[in-house]
C-alpha cells in the first residue's frame, strides 16, 4: 500500500466498483425516462420517483462506504445474527407492517417503505457461507451415484441444515407475505451448493422433477402415471436384479407419483389469478391481451418498437404514455429496449454479465472458503434476477415480479444489492486472511 493511498480503498477491486456505479447511474437515467413528466422535468425533483431514487442512491453510497470501513471479520462473526434478526423481521412485517399495493411486506417510515425480504438475501448468503465454510461436503464429489447417495445419508444433518438455511426464509416470505417472486429467488443459492461439491446428478433430478410437474399440468394424470410406470418397468428390466436396485426403483417411482399428485393438488388450491397466469404461460388457454397477458404484451411491443438503435432518450412512446404497467420497477427493461434499442439492451446485459463474471473470478482467488462461498452467492443472486427479469419482459419467463439489479426503482432493492455486493468487495480486499 502506498503511503498516500487511503486505507478505505486498500486492495479494493476498482473495476467492480466502477461497473456498479455505471449500472446505478444508468438505472437512474432509465427511471427518469420511464416516469418522465414534462411538468416536473427537473431530474432532481424530490416529489418524483427519480428524485426519490437519488436519495436511495445517496443512502446506498453511504452503506457502501460504511461496509468498506468495517473489518471483514465482522461479517463472519455476526453472520448468524444478521440471519436471525432479518428472519424475525420477515415474520413480523405482515403483522406490524404497512400495506403497499395490496402486499403487507413493508415497514413504513414516513413517506418511505423498507422491505425486509430484500435484505434477507444477503443475510442468507452470509449464513450459508458461514455454515458451509465449516463443514466438509467433499464426499458429495465421489464418482459413483450410489456412493454419493450414501454420503448424503451419512451427512444428512449438513444437508438438512443447508436446505433449512436457504428455504426457511423462502417459506416465510411466501406464506406470510405472499411474495412469490422474492421467495423463488432463494433457489439461486443451490448453485453455491454445486460449487461446494453437490453432485451434478441432482441437476438432472431437478430437471426431471420440473418436467414431471409440467406434464402433470398439461396432461391427464392417468397418462402421466402410466408413463412413469412404463419407465420404471424398463429400468427394472435393464438393471441388475439386486435388492438395492429394486428398492431405488420403487422409491423413485413412488416419489414421481407423489410429485405429480402434489402438483395437481397445489394447482387446485391456487388463487384464480395465479391459475390464469400459469395456464397462459403453458399455453393451456388463449392469450388474454387485455387481462393477465397485458403487461407482457405491452412490454414486448415497447422493446420491439425500439428496433436496432432505439427511438432516443426520452422519446419512447410506449413508456412515456404509460402503456407498460410497472415500467419503472419490474418492467424497467422495456424502457431500455424502446429508447436504446437492441444495441443499448445488449450493452446493459453485457455490463451486468461482466459484473457477475468478475465476481466469479474474484471468488476463485479467495483463500477463505467463507469469502469464496459468499462471492458465488452474490453472483448467483444477480444472475437469477437478471435472467428472470429480462425473461419475463420478453415473454420467456412467467411474471413473478422481481427487480432488475441496480436498475429498478426502489430503495429496498438497491440497498440490498449494494450491501450484498459490497460485503464481498470488502471480503475480497482482505482475501489474504482466512475468515471463519
Amino acid at each position: 500500500m502506498r503511503k498516500d493511498e487511503s486505507k478505505l480503498f486498500h486492495n479494493v477491486d476498482r473495476w467492480t466498483i466502477f461497473i456498479y456505479i455505471l449500472l446505478v447511474f444508468m438505472g437512474w437515467l432509465n427511471i427518469y425516462a420511464a416516469v418522465y413528466n414534462e411538468e416536473h422535468s427537473n431530474i432532481l425533483d424530490m416529489s418524483q420517483k427519480y428524485g426519490k431514487q437519488l436519495l436511495w442512491i445517496g443512502g446506498a453510497a453511504f452503506l457502501a462506504v460504511l461496509i468498506l470501513i468495517i473489518d471483514a471479520g465482522f461479517y463472519t462473526v455476526f453472520a448468524y445474527v444478521f440471519y436471525g434478526f432479518l428472519l424475525l423481521a420477515c415474520i413480523a412485517v405482515p403483522f406490524i407492517g404497512r400495506p403497499i399495493k395490496g402486499s403487507k411486506s413493508w415497514f413504513g417510515f414516513g413517506g418511505f417503505g423498507v422491505q425486509p425480504a430484500e435484505f434477507m438475501k444477503f443475510a442468507t448468503n452470509l449464513a450459508l457461507a458461514k455454515f458451509l465454510s465449516n463443514v466438509n461436503l467433499g464426499d458429495w464429489k465421489t464418482s459413483n451415484f450410489r456412493l454419493k447417495l450414501s454420503s448424503i445419508i451419512r451427512n444428512y444433518k449438513n444437508v438438512l441444515i443447508t436446505c433449512a438455511i436457504i428455504f426457511i426464509p423462502a417459506l416465510v416470505i411466501k406464506q406470510l407475505q405472499d411474495e412469490t417472486g422474492l421467495a423463488i429467488v432463494f433457489v439461486a443459492f443451490i448453485v453455491v451448493m454445486f460449487r461446494e461439491g453437490l453432485s451434478i446428478n441432482f441437476i438432472l433430478i431437478g430437471f426431471l422433477a420440473v418436467a414431471l410437474m409440467v406434464m402433470a399440468l398439461l396432461l391427464n394424470n392417468l397418462y402421466v402415471f402410466i408413463g412413469i410406470a412404463g419407465v420404471a418397468v424398463l429400468w427394472f428390466l435393464f438393471s441388475r436384479k439386486k435388492v438395492r436396485n429394486i428398492v431405488i426403483i420403487c422409491i423413485c417411482t413412488l416419489a414421481s407419483f407423489a410429485l405429480v399428485w402434489g402438483t395437481d393438488y397445489i394447482y387446485d388450491h391456487l388463487e384464480d389469478h395465479q391459475k390464469i397466469r400459469i395456464d397462459s404461460y403453458l399455453g393451456r388457454s388463449r392469450a388474454d391481451l387485455k387481462g393477465v397477458d397485458f403487461n407482457v404484451n405491452q412490454s414486448k411491443i415497447a422493446i420491439g418498437s425500439g428496433g436496432f438503435t432505439g427511438k432516443g432518450y426520452l422519446k419512447g412512446t410506449q413508456t412515456k404514455y404509460n402503456f407498460v404497467p410497472e415500467q419503472d420497477t419490474d418492467f424497467i427493461f422495456c424502457t431500455v429496449g424502446e429508447e436504446w434499442g437492441f444495441l443499448g439492451s445488449a450493452f446493459v446485459i453485457l455490463l451486468q454479465l461482466s459484473l457477475m463474471i468478475r465476481l466469479l473470478f474474484l471468488s476463485e482467488r479467495q483463500r477463505s472458503p467463507f469469502s469464496r462461498i459468499y462471492g458465488y452467492g452474490v453472483a448467483s443472486i444477480l444472475f437469477f434476477h437478471l435472467t428472470v427479469n429480462i425473461g419475463m419482459t420478453i415473454g420467456m419467463m412467467p411474471v413473478i415480479g422481481i427487480p432488475l439489479p441496480f436498475f429498478s426503482y426502489g430503495g429496498s432493492s438497491l440497498w440490498s444489492f449494494t450491501i450484498l455486493l459490497f460485503i464481498f468487495i470488502k471480503l475480497d480486499s482482505q482475501r489474504l486472511l482466512i475468515l471463519r
